[in-house]
């Protein structure tokens, strides 16, 4: 397990370098550029190449390669100029990534808790009422747009009724003490159950909105691996012996149809970051997903080049460790 786990790190170190430099090249292909974004529209020819040169834009791009590849392993990113102006692009990162987490984490679990029960009830009732409207609902959750969704949710629950909070992550009002930027953990640690509750209840509607997507590929992949499972010789040989229902149940449908579950989690997991950038917008939520249309807007590449290099570390991270899970689940991945 332990050489597994090192060949996969390897992989990743790897995996995250070839990202740094296709992101540097994508970022410099950009229209516009950082001088531009800087100067602003009366920008002249000399004020151009004096900063150009003072940004080193003007050496060969593999000497700004690796003067950008030295800086981030210290964690300079350079300074943000237009999501949040003079302040360093990683404290940017920072203070956005923990509403990010918070929405994706939320969202995933409403995916799972919903989506594998109902694939295995599903895939138990074949072809009867609870299978076909679950296939129904779940081909309306991949169909239907994010964003639209989003409005929809926010439009009858938040407008029409009132019931829910329509954006931000927390009341202005609520006076709460922040200790790590997960409202709702800070919360619960410093035992302000009203902050607590208060963002989770501002997360529920966007969480619903991101959540639909994962949950129909969830419910799908779990359906399908259930039903796989169901037609195998060892089950059937396990209920002629007389085991009990949840017994073949627990050790041998659920156990051999959650591989292909556990590593469909993983890559929505990762699916869940890209897809925060149109939740946040509607929802006004601070986060890195919010940081990135902003940056796009406003020419912000500092921002963007430490928010998707380090959502792309976060994904490769999420996958290294459902690699990790998948062995443990299945010993004959550890020798391969």
């Amino acid at each position: 397990m332990l050489r597994y786990a090192i060949r996969r790190l390897a992989q990743l170190v790897l995996v995250v370098v070839v990202l740094s430099m296709l992101l540097f090249a994508w970022l410099r292909m950009l229209p516009g550029g950082p001088v531009s974004a800087l100067l602003g529209d009366r920008a002249t020819p000399e004020s151009r190449a004096q900063l150009t040169a003072a940004l080193g834009l003007d050496q060969p791009i593999h000497v700004q390669y690796w003067k950008f590849l030295t800086r981030a392993v210290t964690g300079d990113f350079g300074v943000s100029t237009g999501v949040q102006r003079g302040t360093p692009a990683l404290e940017v990162f920072l203070t956005r990534f923990p509403a990010t987490v918070e929405l994706s984490v939320l969202a995933l679990l409403i995916a799972v808790a919903v989506g594998i029960p109902l694939g295995y009830l599903a895939a138990r009732r074949r072809g009867g009422w609870l299978d076909n409207i679950s296939i129904t609902w779940s081909l309306i959750g991949v169909a239907v747009p994010v964003f639209f969704l989003a409005f929809l949710l926010k439009y009858v629950f938040a407008i029409e009724l009132g019931w829910l909070p329509a954006s931000g992550r927390q009341d202005v009002g609520i006076n709460a003490t922040r200790v790590t930027g997960f409202y709702i953990l800070d919360g619960l640690l410093t035992r302000e159950w009203d902050a607590a509750w208060n963002a989770f209840v501002h997360l529920l509607l966007p969480a619903v909105a991101l959540s639909t997507i994962p949950f129909a590929v969830i419910f799908r992949i779990t359906r399908a691996a259930v039903l796989d499972v169901l037609d195998e010789d060892y089950v059937r040989t396990a209920q002629a012996k007389g085991l009990t229902r949840m017994v073949v149940r627990r050790r041998h449908v659920l156990h051999n149809a959650m591989l292909p579950v556990v590593t469909t989690i993983g890559l929505q997991t990762g699916a869940l970051l890209a897809g925060a950038v149109l939740t946040e917008r509607v929802f006004n939520i601070a986060g890195i997903g919010q940081a990135v249309a902003l940056g796009f807007q406003r020419k912000d590449y500092p921002v963007l080049q430490v928010v998707i290099l380090a959502a792309a570390m976060v994904y490769v991270l999420v996958n290294l460790i459902v690699d990790l899970s998948y062995a443990l689940i299945d010993p004959r991945l550890r020798t391969r």
